[in-house]
C-alpha cells in the first residue's frame, strides 16, 4: 500500500499528561495552537459552531505494531476481545484520534475547546467543524460499551 506523510498544523496544551489516565476528560479544557504557517485568520469563521472534530495523533502511546489477534478492550480482561478497529483508543496502526469537543473560544491562531481526550504536547493533524448533517444518527453499540464510557465524559 502506498503510504503518505502528515504534517502537523497545531499543537494542544492542557493539565493532562498521563496517557494512562484514560477517563473524566469532559471538563479538561485545551488550547490548540495552530502553527504560524496558516495565518492570523486561519480559525476565523470557527466561533460560529458549537463543537469542532480534532483529528490528532496519539504520538505519546507506546506502538507494538501487532494488529492481528483481537484483544480485551482496554487490556482489560473483565471486556470482551474486540479487533483493531473496533474500538477507539490508541492502540492503532495509524494511531489517530478524533474527538468532537466544545469550541469555547477562538483568538487569532489559538482555539480553546472543552472535551478533548488528548493530553498535552500531542500534535493536531486537522480541525473540522462539525455540523449537524455529517452526525450519525440511530447510533447502535454493545451495553459493555455504554457502561465503560459512562466516566469518559464525566468532569
Amino acid at each position: 500500500m502506498q503510504s503518505f506523510e502528515i504534517t502537523p498544523i497545531g499543537i494542544v496544551r492542557n493539565d493532562r499528561t498521563d496517557v494512562q489516565d484514560t477517563d473524566n476528560w469532559g471538563a479538561v479544557r485545551s488550547t490548540i495552537t495552530v502553527d504560524e504557517r496558516f495565518g492570523e485568520a486561519c480559525l476565523q469563521g470557527l466561533e460560529g459552531f458549537s463543537h469542532v472534530e480534532v483529528l490528532f495523533v496519539f504520538d505519546q502511546f507506546p506502538d507494538d505494531g501487532d494488529y492481528r489477534e483481537p484483544r480485551p478492550y482496554r487490556g482489560r480482561a473483565d471486556l470482551p476481545p474486540v479487533g483493531i478497529f473496533a474500538g477507539r483508543g490508541p492502540r492503532r496502526p495509524n494511531r489517530i484520534g478524533v474527538t468532537s469537543c466544545a469550541v469555547e473560544s477562538v483568538d487569532g491562531r489559538e482555539l480553546t475547546v472543552v472535551g478533548l481526550d488528548a493530553v498535552s504536547g500531542t500534535p493536531v493533524i486537522d480541525l473540522k467543524p462539525t455540523m449537524e448533517e455529517f452526525r450519525a444518527v440511530d447510533v447502535k453499540q454493545p451495553q459493555w460499551v455504554s457502561d465503560l464510557m459512562s466516566e469518559y465524559f464525566k468532569p
